[in-house]
């Protein structure tokens, strides 16, 4: 998908649940992963995986990218 969007800084500060919904209506081409503070992470690029970053509160606290 050239040209499609790859991160979300809008989405800085707000329920991980709209977060979540907005990058799958974004990009339906990609799985979205919520991550809790210190998850595990797999290592590696992945670039049909989103991961939204969470704080204890379920807000997301990273720029949710591609990778």
């Amino acid at each position: 998908m050239s040209g499609a969007k790859s991160s979300w800084p809008e989405l800085v500060g707000i329920l991980a649940t709209l977060a979540a919904t907005q990058i799958a209506h974004d990009r339906p081409d990609v799985a979205v992963e919520v991550l809790p503070p210190g998850a595990p992470l797999p290592p590696g690029y992945n670039a049909e995986r989103v991961r939204v970053f969470i704080d204890n509160s379920g807000i997301v606290s990273q720029t949710p990218v591609i990778g």
